[in-house]
């Protein structure tokens, strides 16, 4: 009996210890290290917030940027975070993405199929990924500015403005916040009737 006592003491020690310790460990090295110091950053446009950075949103309109797609259904809800868990040997998978490609060359006529990013017609791992890459920014430059009436030189340099280095110049690649970009072209080119808080229930 008093080993059973022991052994459930020392079973409640180390759960709290690992389960408390642990998460206040991760929130330390955030907090100190982390972007934003590990705290959600909210996007704001006119003086309202109209989405937080780290989680995408669907942008369907031609005169905005495209993020990549989501398994997490159509308004990237972030409590249905997941992976497709489909691989390129899957039928079904690489028909939605053949799907996805046929889109995007509609709206990109000037694009060869080559030519399309692999990361705009496939979906990222949480299903939520708020970034692409410069690249995949780049591709849809003529069509924003054409959609805005403003010209591509203009629409680069914003590009270029919201485009982040690697963490600390050494992790991860460059990327582009897609829910950021959008609201510094409603910003610098409104466009009337333009609303980055409602274009996904278009």
């Amino acid at each position: 009996m008093k080993t059973l006592l022991k052994s459930f003491r020392l079973t409640l020690v180390f759960s709290i210890f690992l389960f408390v310790g642990y998460v206040l460990v991760l929130r330390g090295i955030s907090w100190l290290i982390g972007p934003s110091g590990g705290r959600l950053e909210t996007v704001d446009l006119d003086g309202k917030t109209i989405g937080v950075a780290q989680v995408g949103q669907l942008f369907t309109k031609d005169i905005y940027f495209w993020g990549r797609p989501s398994c997490a259904g159509a308004g990237y809800d972030a409590s249905a975070s997941a992976g497709c868990n489909k691989g390129p040997t899957d039928a079904a998978y690489l028909r939605e993405v053949e799907a996805r490609i046929d889109t995007f060359l509609v709206h990109h006529p000037y694009l060869r199929r080559s030519q399309v990013p692999s990361e705009l017609v496939t979906a990222s791992g949480s299903g939520l990924d708020p970034d692409i890459t410069p690249a995949g920014a780049e591709v849809q430059i003529r069509r924003v500015a054409l959609a805005r009436g403003i010209s591509e030189k203009a629409v680069r340099k914003l590009v270029a403005a919201q485009t982040e280095g690697p963490l600390w110049g050494v992790f991860g690649p460059k990327k582009v916040n897609v829910l950021k970009l959008n609201a510094a072209l409603d910003e610098a080119y409104p466009v009337e009737k333009a609303d980055v808080t409602h274009d996904s229930r278009k």
